[in-house]
Order: C-alpha cells, then structure tokens, then sequence
C-alpha cells in the first residue's frame, strides 16, 4: 500500500490507501522523518512510486484547507474498513457524525450506540486506536465532564485542543 506526506500549517502529515479506500492517517510528528516512519508502522505502507489518485489528491486538498481553518467534513471518505473490528467501525461511525465545532463525551457515543455507560471506556480504547485520527475525528470526543483526556495523535491532548480550538468548539477552562 503506497503513502505519501504533505505539508499543512499543522506540519507534515502523511496518508495511505488502497484500492478500497484509506489505510492510514498520520497528524504531524517532530519532524517529516517520524510522521512518515510511524504511518508506515500503523498501515503497513511504503512511499507511493506514482502520484496518489485524484481521490487521495481531493482528500489531500481538503485537510489542508481543514487545518488552515477553511473547516471540511470527511464523513463522506472511502475507509477501508477491513483494518478494523466491527465495533470500532461502529465507534468510528459515530464520531463521524460529530461535526466541526462540536463535541461529545464517550458516554454518548456509548448510549448512541446502544450500550451502557460503562461502555464509555471500551469507545475510549477504539478511539485511541483510531487509524484516521482527523479523518475520523477522535479529537472532538471528550471526558464526560468536558475534559480534555487521552489523545492518541502526536502532541495528545495539546493537539486535540488545537484542532478543537480550530474548529470553533466551545473548551471550558478550569
């Protein structure tokens, strides 16, 4: 599966696919270096020899229009789906409908999807496994009290509130 990075006001991100759709989604590590090592470690890609299709050139095109603040919705990108569980899919799905500005806690992911609260911590695992971190907007799920907890991506919860920020959500300060 072929990859490639590109630059955005954020840094260096990368992207990967296949014939089915996104394989991976990397936000900006320390430097170009890592951001490629650690896509090609998560979805098992090399560095693309040809141009990227006019899809992943269009998807592209707008994560960098998303990070300069001309906000993009990416509910719409082909996923390959077979990189994860059903349930994750599921998660992932849910945090998709989250549009930007917006937020919601685990627990309502948790009720959404028709389980019990105490399943607040099983979406936190599949969101912090999320392999399209943007994409799937993991960023813009939140602690049941507001806070801004577990962010996988690089710089964690520092970026997660960059992008919330960004997006015009409402942060609450303590």
């Amino acid at each position: 599966m072929p990859h490639v990075l590109f630059p955005t006001p954020f840094g260096t991100c990368g992207i990967a696919w296949n014939d089915t759709g996104l394989t991976g989604f990397q936000l900006p590590e320390e430097t170009a270096a890592l951001t490629e090592q650690h896509l090609a470690r998560k979805a098992r890609s090399q560095p693309a020899t040809e141009p990227p299709p006019e899809w992943v050139q269009g998807l592209i095109g707008r994560v960098q229009q998303h990070l300069e603040g001309q906000l993009q919705d990416f509910a719409g990108t082909e996923l390959d789906w077979s990189r994860v569980t059903d349930f994750q899919q599921a998660v992932y799905l849910q945090a998709q409908a989250i549009k930007p500005g917006y937020k919601k806690s685990y627990g309502e992911i948790a009720k959404l999807m028709a389980l019990g609260h105490e399943a607040a911590r099983a979406v936190g695992v599949a969101l912090a496994t999320n392999p399209w971190p943007l994409i799937v907007p993991c960023h813009r799920v939140v602690s049941a009290g507001d806070k801004m907890t577990g962010f996988s991506a690089p710089g964690g919860v520092r970026t997660k509130t960059r992008l919330l920020t960004l997006e015009g959500a409402e942060l609450l300060s303590e």
